[in-house]
């Protein structure tokens, strides 16, 4: 294992809290658009088994990282896969297809966040872009101990909102859970989501750093913060199919939820919106900026700048929905995940230890684990009936 380097420190609680904010954003908020969309029953066994492959991977990209340095993924690429001749076009190749897909993410929690101020405040939804850039980047432009911080006075102040929630849909009239699917086919693409959802894969290597390669403290973290995510899956779907119904649309879960029940609950559920979707934010913009500052050897400041304006860029061209964005970031990231998986084998057989991963290292569950990534892959490639 070569020496860790990195900008600050993280305590266990903000690097878990980078592990929650990754994947609380808007995946989980699209995910109960696809619910409706089949049998509430199909979610008791989808997330489950999502939460496992995912924990599986996630422990493999830690050890992977951690061979590597801390390292993100393009320079683990670099040292691990992309030999040879073709070795550096590899390598750009995966950085451009990486990079597009955290840009297409990053996008689609800009135009969810839009979403919220403009029915919230009723701003234009240019105006509400621009104005959302600024607040949400300028928090990843002081560093990467500012992103854990907010990160977690975020998530604590998530799961007090969801509380509230909770309550206040109980307390209305609900609405039937939804017992049949429409179409065999959306059953995928819910795993799809689901596993979107789970998926931190990218900040990973920030816990790593972070901890300081602390392997105890890093499994930790990744298993805790992988579980919070699973559990507020659970919570925000069934929270939105009691209280919106069929309802849904590809907005955001909470932007429905808030719109069918008015009043302070609108209130609370806009705040919860905006504190997911800028703990996603965060995290992405924060690995982004890692992965072009390893690759060009330009400044931290530059490459963050780099890794956000586009992402405003395609938020004001409007290319796509919320659930667009999130879906066609979805494909990108778990092909990227194939990639991860061959990367780690190698790597693993190259040291000839597996202080994170162990057992759950070996090749049969290296195999889950792409098998699984296959499937979440067609699931976000599939039409929504």
């Amino acid at each position: 294992m070569t020496e860790i380097k990195s900008e600050s420190r993280l305590t266990f609680l903000e690097a878990t809290s980078i592990i929650v904010g990754h994947g609380v954003g808007s995946g989980i908020l699209a995910v109960p658009y696809l619910a409706s969309r089949n049998s509430w029953l199909d979610l008791l066994w989808i997330i489950p088994l999502a939460y496992g492959i995912n924990l599986v991977m996630h422990f493999m990209i830690a050890e992977l990282s951690l061979n590597n340095g801390g390292a993100q993924f393009i320079a683990c690429f670099q040292n691990e896969l992309f030999t040879g001749r073709a070795g550096k076009a590899l390598t750009w190749f995966a950085f451009a297809m990486l990079g597009l897909s955290v840009l297409m993410n990053v996008s689609g929690f800009i135009v969810g966040s839009a979403a919220v101020f403009t029915a919230w405040f009723g701003m234009p939804e240019k105006a509400a872009v621009i104005l959302y850039y600024v607040l949400a980047a300028g928090v990843v432009f002081i560093g990467m101990k500012a992103v854990g911080i907010c990160e977690k006075i975020s998530v604590f102040a998530m799961i007090g909102v969801i509380g509230i929630l909770f309550v206040a849909v109980l307390l209305s009239p609900l609405s039937a859970l939804p017992v049949s699917r429409i179409a065999v086919s959306n059953v995928l693409a819910l795993y799809g989501m689901v596993a979107f959802s789970l998926s931190s894969v990218m900040s990973v290597p920030q816990v790593v750093k972070g901890l300081n390669g602390d392997v105890r403290r890093i499994r930790a973290s990744i298993a805790a913060g992988t579980g919070i995510n699973a559990a507020l899956i659970v919570l925000i779907t069934f929270m939105t199919l009691l209280g919106a119904g069929t309802s849904i649309s590809g907005s955001g879960a909470l932007v429905d939820l808030s719109a069918h029940l008015g009043g302070w609950v609108s209130i609370v559920g806009y705040v919860f919106s905006l504190l997911a979707l800028s703990t996603s934010f965060w995290a992405n913009t924060l690995n982004l900026r890692d992965i072009v500052h390893e690759q060009t050897g330009l400044r931290l400041h530059l490459s963050w700048l780099i890794s956000t304006l586009p992402c405003l860029l395609l938020s004001l061209v409007g290319l796509s929905s919320f659930v667009g964005f999130t879906r066609l970031a979805g494909i990108i990231q778990v092909l990227t995940g194939l990639a991860i998986i061959v990367a780690y084998g190698r790597s693993r057989r190259r040291t000839g230890t597996a202080p994170v991963s162990g057992r759950f290292g070996t090749l049969p569950f290296q195999v889950l684990v792409l098998l699984g990534s296959v499937a979440a892959t067609a699931g976000s490639m599939l039409h929504i009936k």
